[in-house]
């Protein structure tokens, strides 16, 4: 299978966007990738994990901060986090940047209908009661973290310890 970038589907929000280039149906299930471009500061995906896949971050361009388990990981162009099964993790560029990254899910979920059902969630189109009702199907299950919650929170303007 080759994925041409010009053929991807694109979903954008104001600092998003997703480039949609394998689904598991599409693979055989052994992975879904997608290509996320985060703009300055911009959160990707609130804490969550996957039961049954790991995810892989690799960053194109650009510094990404990653949430996995109980630690804020910082990730430059060139470098790879892999993330396991049940690991909580979340993920944004690093703040005053942005970040270019290429994520695939192994082996692979369906991923394409989650991307725009969270595309129709931002554009109010849909609630965001939607999303959390198909974490099973997506095998996309949020999670409170304390620890990235921290960390955004140092991370907002003006913050003070």
């Amino acid at each position: 299978m080759v994925v041409r970038e010009a053929e991807t589907e694109i979903l954008t929000t104001a600092q998003v966007t997703g480039r949609l280039y394998a689904d598991s149906s599409q693979v055989g299930g052994a992975l879904s990738a997608q290509r996320i471009t985060l703009g300055q500061g911009a959160s990707g995906a609130s804490p969550h994990h996957h039961t049954r896949a790991s995810e892989l971050f690799y960053v194109l361009q650009g510094t990404a901060e990653i949430l996995t388990g109980e630690r804020v990981l910082t990730a430059e162009q060139g470098d790879l986090v892999v993330v396991p099964p049940r690991a909580v993790h979340a993920f944004a560029a690093a703040p005053g940047t942005e970040a270019d990254l290429l994520i695939v899910v192994t082996p692979g979920i369906e991923r394409f209908e989650y991307f725009r059902q969270l595309q129709r969630v931002a554009k109010g189109e849909a609630a965001l009661e939607s999303i959390l009702e198909a974490q099973d199907l997506y095998d996309n299950h949020f999670e409170e973290n304390q620890v990235w919650q921290q960390h955004l929170l140092r991370r907002a303007p003006g913050y003070r310890a």
